[in-house]
């Protein structure tokens, strides 16, 4: 078997040396380049049944072949340290078996060996001291070499072919990446509007939410915004992240409350294939999407407590398993969560996880609700007149009067309720100018004399400066139902005021 001089054996090895390094640097096709350079293997040396094996957690399966059948690539699978192949992959050394028909170690899975057949050898394919796959090769009556060579010749090609594997998933999983920012990362960007994305607004209250989200964008610190229902939170974590390092990285979104308890730990944490029912591909969860950007969870408070619980642990150790897997997983993500629930009460009622509470109220932002922008009101009118003519191309005016009735509603539905109006108003409204009247039939809520009375101030005419302060105070506590830290929020002061100010006025 033997019988060739070393002279001419070393040039074959040479040979097929060089037409393996050519083939895998010039193709495209991983698996068509690694069943050539197996071929030119088999040819110049005569090993038969050649075959690379790919690890993917703790399995093995075949990736490239020469001569499995369908079947026989499916039925040759191995767990990490399972036979020849599976124990070449766990000691990362080669193992050889000499003769595969007395070895129990060989467990001839794909149903290849023969009487020709002599021996198995089975050499680990490791890149950047991480195994990548195993490289299989029998060796029969024809083979014109001994394992000592064997095992040198499989050892330097495992090495290109580990290398090249390793490349060619770091370049897929880059193109991956890649897709699945085109599909999640859809974030759109107005330099001219104010220098803050989509953010409108020049009011007291806007300007000290604009120097927080300066001041602390360039941190990776997690990040609550508050504020009611359409006042805009995810705007204010879009900013952040584009004024952060991570403003090129991705910018994912989830909202907490629009998926079912069930479904949302595999659409933070995604899940393995198989591990529910409907699973039937592998699929990342919003966290490792954004590994290097940012992460926007909206209604926060609206999580379960078995979700708390895991979402807790990401926070303190970066790290998770996907739904089904056991593989631990880290990450490297900034998160903003928003929520328009009252977190100290839910945390005092045992609805939410003091813990977690605090991990995420590491630097708060309050957004105002739009009743109390003043001046902004206007400046959103005007932006979404002019965006919503444009979209309709469609001249419509408001007059003065219009406008002083849409600057007194108090909007309970913050901008996203004047957006929509305004939409309805370029929709239905006259080209000659929407009237006072006209705004009354466009906006029946300007009609609920309840909805107005509970927002708008009682007239302060002839009160003093105490009374009208009891006055606010009475109808903030009557709103809030006697909560007082929720009254605070609605008056801009701290609780500690609050609890002093009742005091005073006996209240």
């Amino acid at each position: 078997m033997f019988g060739q001089c070393e002279q001419c054996l070393t040039h074959k090895e040479l040979k097929v040396l060089y037409d393996i390094a050519s083939l895998i640097s010039d193709s495209r096709d991983i698996k068509k380049s690694l069943e050539k350079s197996l071929l030119a293997l088999k040819n110049s040396l005569q090993l038969e049944n050649c075959v690379i094996y790919k690890l993917d957690d703790e399995n093995l399966s075949v990736f490239a072949s020469l001569g499995f059948s369908k079947f026989q690539k499916v039925n040759s699978e191995y767990k990490l340290g399972e036979g020849a192949t599976g124990l070449a992959a766990k000691s990362m050394e080669p193992v050889v078996i000499e003769n595969i028909h007395n070895d129990i170690l060989f467990l001839n899975k794909s149903g290849n060996k023969t009487n020709h057949t002599l021996s198995y050898i089975a050499v680990p394919m490791i890149a950047e001291d991480d195994v990548i796959g195993v490289i299989g090769a029998n060796l029969t009556k024809d083979t014109e070499i001994d394992y000592e060579a064997t095992i040198r010749i499989l050892t330097i090609i495992s090495s290109l072919f580990a290398q090249y594997i390793n490349s060619y998933t770091v370049v897929e999983q880059e193109k991956e990446r890649l897709k699945e920012l085109k599909l999640y990362y859809k974030m759109e960007w107005d330099s001219k509007v104010h220098n803050f994305g989509d953010i409108i607004g020049d009011s007291p209250k806007m300007q000290t939410v604009y120097q927080v989200i300066e001041r602390i964008a360039q941190s990776d610190v997690t990040v609550l915004v508050r504020g009611e229902t359409g006042t805009g939170k995810e705007l204010v974590a879009a900013a952040i992240h584009k004024r952060s390092k991570r403003a090129e990285e991705p910018f994912i979104k989830l909202n907490c409350a629009a998926i079912t308890d069930t479904l949302l730990e595999s659409e933070l944490f995604g899940h393995e294939k198989g591990a529910f029912t409907d699973a039937k591909e592998t699929r990342k969860g919003r966290f490792e999407l954004a590994d290097g950007g940012t992460l926007f969870l909206d209604e926060i408070g609206d999580i379960s407590a078995s979700a708390q619980v895991k979402l807790l642990r990401v926070l303190q150790e970066r790290e998770f398993e996907r739904v089904g897997g056991s593989k631990t997983i880290r990450v490297n993500v900034r998160l903003v969560a928003a929520t328009n629930r009252d977190l100290e009460q839910m945390v005092k009622d045992g609805e939410f996880r003091e813990d977690l509470y605090y991990r995420l109220n590491v630097i708060p932002i309050d957004l105002p609700p739009l009743r109390k922008r003043g001046e902004d009101i206007k400046l959103l009118v005007n932006f979404f007149l002019e965006r919503s003519m444009k979209n309709h191309k469609k001249i419509v005016k408001i007059t003065d009067e219009a406008m002083e009735q849409l600057m007194s509603y108090p909007w309970p539905g913050n901008v996203r309720e004047l957006e929509n109006t305004i939409e309805r108003i370029v929709l239905m409204g006259s080209e000659e100018g929407i009237t006072a009247s006209d705004m009354m039939l466009l906006l029946p809520a300007l009609n609920n004399e309840k909805l107005i009375g509970e927002y708008c101030p009682m007239p302060t005419e002839n009160m003093t400066l105490e009374e009208i302060e009891k006055d606010a105070l009475v109808r903030a506590l009557e709103k809030s139902g006697g909560n007082q830290a929720e009254a605070a929020k609605v008056l801009g002061l701290t609780q500690r005021q609050i609890g002093y100010k009742v005091k005073k006025y006996g209240i």
